[in-house]
């Protein structure tokens, strides 16, 4: 067979095989086709091996000498593809100021899983990626990690500043000065031909009420709103400027669309004050059994890629068995790894009901660590010898006393303060304070005189152990999907591994009880005793140090710093009995439950209510929206049809400003849209989320020249410059000269963003009394941090300059890989009293429905906000099915744009369970229409039977109707687009409104914590 003719039988294959996706890629399968005929497949290629693939970025000889490629450097850079953000290593030609392949970087721990000593010298480092040693060293990227650097050429990006020329989401834009854009929005005026808009100048009143009959509510200054995607290493410089500098109380970031339900359950585990959410990950490094609810290792829940390369040492090396309970088959599980990896099919959003059964598993089969859960406090873990301790044993007041919910003190018995909580002495029975080195009783129900009032208090755990048998294991069976045999099994498999057995969740936590059944899952951790045990939960170890207040440089205090008073739009982190709304209906004479719309007691701000808040008025209006990055149109489910329609509307919110580098559903209906630098030409420093036991910080910088528009202070258009310009514009405090205090009491200008940044790498080269040493000649040529060395020598002082090299040439700081491990314990560990009761959730009562929180982990299901169950209002009859979400391992919810990425992955399809298919009348392939009671979608069905039964999933990251897949105009001029862009369905658009806020609408929430719902929407299908 020639090969022409066995080259077009492949690509037929190819057509073949992916028949679901080929409807409208006609143009994709044909260049397979032409590929397959021109590249490798038809004509001789310039390598045998390596085809037509780049030269190597370097070469190292047969005398072990390395030899860079001509006119190029490999410099570290940051990515940005997901969450994880990774430290990579970008190939430049510097000719041509451009990225020409992206890969690991070798010192980083979450692109090497065992990185060599950041003190090795970088031509060293890169000598070990080479030859049969690379097979070890080698530190790679994921799909999008080595595709995304074709943003930075993007057709579709934006390089010059715009404004609207029409109706807002029109599409249609005109260019205009940076001078024009920062008068504008400062001074404000009639901008658009609509009637007289207030500039920031304007907005900015730190001394009068926003709302006199709400004092609570704070300054006028709280009506503009700042978000920020996330940290990706700039959150530092924009909160600098919006708490301290402007005054606003508002700022948010996805976190309330993306993970927060699992942030809040399990901050609410390992955080008594709920005022941070901390997490963990499970030591794959030493665990022998990890049970992954609602997330699947290396596919979600962060960080992907380290855990998908320990996953696979752990599996290959025979040490790991582990259980994934998802609805979808995920793709960390395979024939190739049956022995050790099993799947768990499950309802979509019933994991609190699985959960709650193996809590009344292990606690009715000896299955939970008696001995780790009988110490009170942290001298009874120490004489012990216990990796933690938790309030199992501390004493819960109970109804109907008043303050029912939090623990019984010293003080109420006078025997001591109010911090000192009681416990019952295991070898007397007698009360004692939870401060005594002995261990308590687990198992207590007991009543005791408070003022003379006799009391019932009971045991933490005992609380716990009442929550889970509410419902039987046959009970929780029925509602989750999951048989009792099964759940019976995972109970022996935790029990018999213990502290070496670890519960992992993340994002399909994302349901309408997403609080719960997060603190639920953990809980698990904290009844096997493995918190900080090595081979169980591990919290992170975080950065190497904060870069904002380091050693060096000042970057967070300055003359005439204020900082942000008020109620956050929010609702949240204030408890509503404390409002001026509920203290007049109670003088009214009025029940205050329920209120206007739900208050967050223990959650942080949240995205998921800023704009439905400031659009319904309550607690107060916004007149103006700075948005970095942020897309809450696209990912928050049903955020497009509702609030997209209001955000059209200058009267709902009169000034609305975007810093980004695409237009995104979000942006698209912006009044200004100000070009950000890309990551791999900013700067920015971040520290792994949990799941690095060594202390990293990542450092970015410029390693190309910014698209964007250069200033004349040498300075480029983007996050940075916009927000400089604007408190210099304002004379706002903290920009200009004379606003950075060194550690000798000298002052330093803040002009441009190096001026922020390079400061902040030289504190991060100086953090804990141990300076990093000086980078060598070699190390700055070989990595281009040489490019820098001009600028750093004018900015910083000379025994700084070389250490900052240092940093920048190895893309951050790393602890050495031994530093994550003491013995059988973390090097990091977590100090705080873990909770199996939460006082301050215990002691909140929820503002819509007038109940008591519950303090422990407990199974309710998916709610509205007055405690209604979502069936109560969409019956299983009229909606049959439960839509899910799952991650992409190859597409993010902005990547779609990268070329390579789309042509591996073109579109998602709608998955559906085989005999759900046949009751349909589906087939696999065709048309389908999704229908849930908030909206509906369109696409291909996948028909498999890798999805659970009742269950309709889909790949998160699609479905775009932005990010160049809609035509715009500027100045008169179409815009690139591509409509392909746009392919497969978001699943976000079947996003419901919640049906019992009828006074200040907005989508469904998680009942307690303000989440977003991803997980368990109602819905029908049918055939096209």
């Amino acid at each position: 067979m020639d090969k022409k003719r066995r080259a077009l039988l492949q690509a037929g294959m190819i057509a073949g095989g992916t028949g679901a996706f080929a409807l409208g890629y006609a143009d994709p399968v044909n260049k397979a086709v032409k590929g397959l005929l021109n590249g490798t497949s038809g004509v001789p290629t310039n390598d045998r091996i390596a085809g037509n693939a780049l030269q190597p970025e370097f070469m190292v000889t047969p005398d072990n000498e390395l030899v860079m490629g001509e006119n190029q450097v490999v410099s570290p850079v940051q990515c940005f593809g997901c969450w994880t953000q990774c430290g990579l290593r970008a190939r430049v030609d510097t000719q041509a100021n451009k990225i020409i392949r992206i890969a690991g970087n070798p010192y980083h721990p979450l692109s090497n899983t065992h990185a060599p000593a950041q003190e090795t010298p970088v031509r060293e480092v890169f000598t070990q990626l080479a030859g049969e040693s690379g097979i070890n060293n080698r530190s790679t990227a994921c799909a999008r990690g080595a595709a995304l650097g074709e943003q930075l050429q993007s057709p579709y990006r934006l390089t010059q500043i715009m404004n609207r020329a029409g109706k807002r989401g029109e599409g249609k834009w005109q260019t205009i000065s940076f001078e024009q854009l920062i008068k504008e929005v400062v001074e404000g005026g009639d901008l658009f031909g609509e009637g007289h808009v207030e500039g920031l100048a304007a907005i900015r009143d730190i001394d009068t009420p926003v709302d006199a009959n709400n004092p609570e509510y704070g300054p006028k200054a709280n009506q503009l709103l700042v978000t920020n995607a996330g940290d990706e290493g700039r959150d530092s410089f924009l909160k600098r400027f919006t708490f301290n500098s402007y005054g606003t109380r508002n700022f948010g970031h996805h976190g309330g669309y993306c993970g927060f339900g699992y942030r809040a359950g399990a901050g609410a585990v390992f955080n008594p004050d709920l005022k941070k959410f901390a997490h963990g990950k499970p030591d794959w490094d030493n665990a022998r059994f990890v049970l992954c609810i609602g997330t699947s290792p290396a596919q979600a829940g962060n960080p992907f890629k380290r855990q998908g390369r320990q996953l696979a040492e752990a599996r290959s090396d025979g040490k790991l068995d582990y259980v994934v309970v998802a609805p979808t088959l995920p793709n960390s599980i395979s024939r190739l790894n049956e022995n050790r990896g099993h799947w768990v099919p499950i309802k979509p959003a019933t994991d609190d009901a699985l959960a709650m059964a193996l809590i009344r598993w292990l606690i009715e089969n000896e299955g939970i660590n008696l001995d780790y859960l009988a110490q009170p406090g942290p001298a009874a873990q120490a004489r012990a010898k216990q990796p933690s301790h938790a309030n199992a044993t501390h004493l819960v007041i109970q109804a109907p006393h008043p303050e029912a919910g939090r623990f019984l003190t010293a003080a109420d018995l006078n025997m001591g303060d109010t911090d000192t909580h009681l416990v019952v002495d295991a070898s007397n029975g007698e009360l004692m304070a939870h401060t005594q080195a002995r261990p308590a009783k687990l198992w207590v129900m007991r009543t005791v005189n408070i003022n003379g009032v006799p009391t019932e208090v009971k045991s933490s755990l005992q609380c716990l152990k009442e929550s889970a048998q509410r419902h039987t294991l046959a009970q929780y069976s029925e509602r989750c999907g999951v048989s009792e045999s099964i759940i019976a099994g995972l109970g022996q498999e935790l029990k018999r591994h213990g502290t070496k057995a670890s519960v992992d969740a993340h994002g399909g936590m994302m349901s309408g009880n997403a609080f719960y059944t997060a603190f639920a899952v953990i809980t698990l951790n904290t009844l096997l005793g493995n918190i900080n045990a090595k081979g169980g939960l591990a919290p992170g170890a975080g950065g190497v140090a904060g870069v904002e207040g380091g050693p060096r440089y000042d970057l967070m205090n300055f003359d005439g710093k204020i900082g942000p008073k008020g109620l956050f739009l929010s609702r949240n982190r204030f408890a509503y009995e404390n409002s001026s709304e509920y203290q007049r209906k109670v003088a009214a004479g009025e029940s205050p439950y329920p209120s206007r719309a739900p208050w967050y007691t223990f959650s942080s701000p949240l995205l998921t209510e800023h704009l439905a808040a400031a659009f319904g008025g309550y607690p107060y209006r916004l007149k103006a929206w700075i948005s970095h990055m942020t897309n809450p149109l696209y990912g928050i489910g049903g955020a497009q049809a509702f609030l997209g329609e209001k955000l059209k509307d200058p009267a709902q919110l009169p000034l609305f400003i975007a810093i980004d580098g695409f237009i995104n559903e979000t942006t698209a209906l912006a009044d200004y849209i100000v070009p950000d630098t890309l990551t791999y030409e900013s700067w920015g420093f971040t520290k792994p989320w949990s799941g690095v036991p060594q202390k990293t910080t990542t450092a970015r910088w410029p390693v190309v020249t910014p698209a964007t528009p250069r200033l004349e202070n040498g300075d480029y258009v983007g996050l940075e410059s916009f927000i400089i310009a604007v408190a210099k514009k304002m004379n706002l405090p903290g920009y200009g000269d004379n606003v950075i205090s060194d550690h000798k009491g000298n002052k330093h200008g803040l002009h441009t963003s190096s001026d922020f940044y390079l400061r902040a790498a030289a504190n991060l080269a100086f953090a804990n009394n141990d300076p990093v040493p000086d980078a060598s000649a070699d190390d700055l040529m070989l990595t281009n941090a040489a490019r820098m060395m001009p600028l750093i020598k004018d900015t910083l002082a000379t025994d700084e300059q070389r250490k900052v090299g240092f940093v920048l040439s190895r893309g951050g700081r790393f602890a050495p890989f031994a530093s994550g491990w003491e013995d059988e314990l973390m090097n990091s560990r977590i100090n705080t009293t873990l909770c199996i009761w939460n006082e301050t959730v215990g002691s909140i009562t929820h503002s819509m429905t007038g109940e008591k929180l519950l303090g422990c982990a407990a199974e309710y299901g998916p709610r509205f906000a007055d405690g209604s169950p979502m069936r109560a209002h969409y019956s299983e009859q009229d909606w049959p099915l439960l839509v899910t979400s799952y991650k992409s391992h190859i597409m993010s919810s902005s990547s779609i744009g990268a070329e390579r990425l789309r042509m591996i992955h073109p579109e998602n399809p709608i998955s559906i369970n085989r005999k759900d298919a046949e009751r349909a009348g589906i087939k696999h392939g065709q048309g389908v229409r999704l229908t849930t009671p908030g909206g509906q979608i369109e696409g291909i069905a996948l028909v498999r039977d890798g999805i659970v039964e009742g269950a309709i999933a889909i790949e998160h990251g699609y479905g775009h109707t932005e990010l160049g897949a809609r035509a715009h105009e500027l100045d008169g001029k179409p815009m690139a687009a591509n409509p392909r862009l746009g392919a497969g369905v978001n699943q976000n658009l079947l996003g419901l409104m919640d049906p019992t806020r009828k006074d200040v609408a907005n989508v469904w929430l998680d009942w307690t914590s303000g989440a977003a719902v991803r997980q368990g929407l109602p819905a029908k299908i049918e055939a096209m």
